[in-house]
């Protein structure tokens, strides 16, 4: 069958070589970043030539000598900032609770197997080879989660520590230009996407290799205690997307209602007590949440590739450089975006508003076609130009182009998800602006139009998830379908970036309005933020595709381990569990909606109260209480969390242990097949309802022109 062109020492060299570069890269671009101070500096027209900004570009330096400004914009991002950290401190106290008991049930569910044997054993899938005992594959396992746990909630706070420190320094930058402004927050998104890609990929690395030292030559017991990293990951993930979700909606809800569409004041006043809150929410729910979810998508595609490996020629004949061949992916997949983000942020200068989305776009592009051919160079080097793939009890030989094809197959599904995502959520393009039409008649008309769009924009992304299953099983079985989602979130660093800018621009657009620069300033910062929207729905468009794959390639991991030859939809068993599991994603969304609506409640009647007792408050001669909306928001997001939380990790056990495998095998595959649909029709619905309202307050809209009275810059029809 051939050997691999690499060597085990070379590959040995390159993961954690890559990581490193990934690690230090990510810090480069976060000293850049400081080099916008938050203290009052005096001007000089020398500094302002070296900025090389034309005059169509810029017009004018606004404010660059106003101290005031400097001092309030790092006075509101410490405020932000103190909010975020204040919260996730919280929530990772609950977490790690859960955290604890988790794991304690891991270890005594996979112990208990062998009635927790410290004898060895036969293997799994081969009797005729002696394994290590289950007590070591439970210790382990849960040393894994825990190890997967910690790192994905250090991913979330890191990000959300990178987004507070950037978000003022956006602002302050805008005052010269909507193109250093647009650097400015890109370069910070990229120091979240390469700290959490590198990050994952070092530690998951280092773990392989110490627990290789107990294990030895058990390739199949070492890669089963490695699947806890991926639970780990994605068991903190849902945590902090539920209570991060339900804290930002909670907050921009009661923000908006109040203040925008009662009290008839611009978005992000000061006057406005929920405004701190509002923009909290964004830092703890989409870009905390947001690192947590694709690290734990990225976790589990690894881990589940590894998996199948391990019972596969690779793991058989402990050939380490093609079961390492998942790693090797992730490793290009830095070296690539790390190029593909000097084409954002050194290659080309944004010099106008109307070249942001262009920018975004193309990175998706370069660096889908660059990993392209860093996938062809890996496959070549690292795999032997025939091999043998597990597959639910049988051996499928593998040629090497064929599991290149199951990457790159995922990688562009990825890239086409994203396009689909632009489309239907960016208002450069008629869905949205459809959508912002439909105000003319009323708030009905918009919700039936922006629901229309949601289901309309599911067609396309499912599509190439099937196309991409149906090529990946078809050429490389269930470890094709694992590298598929590898493929897809093999430029995490990148995608990550453009997703984490959104929310960076949005609170950068806040922090414009509470500290009272010019409507030129915000209208920079808003044009940042509405290609934020979009680049947001193409990051959960990836985390979603991604998922899906992962879901199945982990469902094809359960079925085998499980020995369930068949999963026949005509048993009453498997029927039942099917439908009992397209209805878990609604049960799911009914409970998050209702906690938003819980909260917002709250959050509405607490604005109003300080509206109506604070003496001055609306004239500006108040300060409002932004303490008590940040503490509604934390309480009420860190309480309702939990029942949510709880449905999902719980499921899979009462109905495992009381039904039996077949029907959970059924509840498995009616929750994914539901799931998808509702996550992409629900996410880009967001997204074009978000950019419909910016399409109108920017005055672009027919409706909008005719109408100035009623929607001005600061208002907007979607807000009804």
């Amino acid at each position: 069958m051939g050997e691999a062109i690499l060597s085990d020492l070379a590959t040995e060299i390159i993961v954690p070589a890559c990581a490193v570069v990934g690690i230090v890269f990510a810090f480069v671009q976060w000293i850049l970043v400081s080099g916008v101070k938050l203290s009052p500096e005096k001007d000089s027209p020398a500094n302002r030539n070296k900025n090389g900004f034309t005059d169509s570009l810029i017009e004018e330096e606004e404010g660059l000598s106003d101290h005031s400004v400097v001092t309030k914009c790092a006075d509101i991002q410490s405020a932000i900032a103190e909010g975020a950290t204040s919260f996730l401190f919280t929530e990772y106290q609950y977490v790690g609770i859960f955290m604890v008991a988790f794991a304690i049930l891991i270890f005594l569910f996979l112990g208990s197997v062998e009635s927790f044997s410290t004898s060895s054993q036969p293997c799994t899938y081969d009797k005729t080879l002696i394994c290590k005992p289950a007590l070591a594959t439970a210790a382990f396992s849960t040393v894994s989660f825990l190890l997967g746990a910690i790192t994905s909630v250090v991913s979330g706070f890191l990000g959300m520590k990178i987004a507070t420190y950037a978000n003022a320094r956006t602002t302050l930058e805008a005052r010269k230009g909507v193109g250093k402004a647009f650097i400015i927050a890109f370069r910070s998104g990229a120091v979240m996407g390469f700290l959490l890609a590198a990050n994952g990929l070092l530690v998951l690395y280092i773990a392989i290799n110490l627990f290789k030292l107990y294990y030895g030559d058990d390739w199949g017991g070492l890669f089963e205690s490695i699947t806890g990293y991926g639970l780990g990951g994605s068991s903190m993930a849902l945590f902090g997307r539920v209570g991060g979700g339900i804290y930002t909606k909670a907050a921009d809800v009661g923000a908006d209602l109040v203040g925008k569409v009662e009290r008839n004041i611009p978005e992000d006043d000061p006057r406005n007590p929920a405004v701190i809150a509002d923009n909290v929410g964004d830092n703890v729910g989409d870009i905390a949440g947001m690192g947590s979810d694709l690290f734990g998508s990225y976790a589990e595609s690894s881990c589940a590739a590894l998996i199948v490996a391990s019972i596969s020629s690779f793991g058989v004949n402990h050939d380490l450089t093609a079961m390492m061949y998942p790693l090797l992916v992730s490793s290009v997949g830095i070296l690539v975006c790390l190029l593909t983000t000097l084409f954002a942020t050194d290659f080309f200068e944004i010099k106008a508003v109307k070249e942001i989305e262009p920018a975004l776009k193309r990175q998706l592009i370069i660096s889908t076609a660059l990993m392209t051919v860093g996938i062809a160079l890996v496959t070549w080097l690292s795999l032997p130009s025939s091999f043998t793939i597990f597959n639910f009890g049988t051996q499928k030989v593998v040629k090497n182009w064929q599991l290149f094809l199951c990457v790159a197959v995922g990688l562009w599904a990825g890239l086409i998800i994203g396009f689909v995502t632009e489309y239907y959520t960016s208002n450069a393009y008629s869905p949205v602006q459809d959508v912002a039409d439909s105000c003319r008649t009323g708030a009905a008309t918009n919700v039936i139009f922006g629901l229309a769009l949601g289901y309309k924009s599911v067609i396309i992304p499912i599509f190439a998830i099937a196309v991409s299953i149906y090529v990946s099983f078809t050429c490389a079985a269930m470890y094709g379908i694992a590298v598929a989602a590898l493929g897809m979130l093999s430029t995490i660093a990148t995608g990550l970036a453009i997703d984490a800018y959104g929310p960076i621009s949005d609170n950068a657009g806040g922090i414009a309005e509470m500290a009272g620069m010019s409507h030129r300033i915000r209208e920079r910062t808003d044009a940042l933020d509405a290609a934020g929207n979009t680049t947001a729905a193409i990051g959960k468009g990836f985390a979603i595709g991604s998922a899906a794959l992962v879901s199945l390639a982990l469902f094809g991991a359960f079925v085998s381990r499980a020995s369930i030859s068949t999963v026949d939809v005509l048993s009453p068993k498997v029927f039942i569990g099917l439908i009992v599991g397209a209805m878990l994603p609604y049960w799911f969304s009914a409970m998050t909606m209702k906690s938003v609506g819980s909260a917002a409640l709250k959050m509405v009647e607490e604005v109003r109260r300080q509206f109506n007792t604070i003496p001055g408050l609306m004239e500006g001669l108040a300060k409002p209480d932004y303490a008590t909306c940040v503490k509604i928001s934390t309480d009420a997001s860190i309480k309702e969390m939990i029942p949510p939380g709880a449905l999902v990790m719980l499921t899979p056990l009462i109905v495992g242990i009381f039904f039996g495998v077949e029907t959970l095998s059924g509840v498995l595959a009616g929750s994914l097949v539901s799931g998808v649909q509702i996550a992409i029709s629900a996410s880009n619905t967001g997204g074009a309802w978000d950019n419909a309202k910016k399409y109108i307050e920017a005055g672009a809209s027919e409706h909008a022109r005719a109408r100035p009275e009623r929607f001005g810059p600061t208002q907007g029809s979607c807000d009804w």
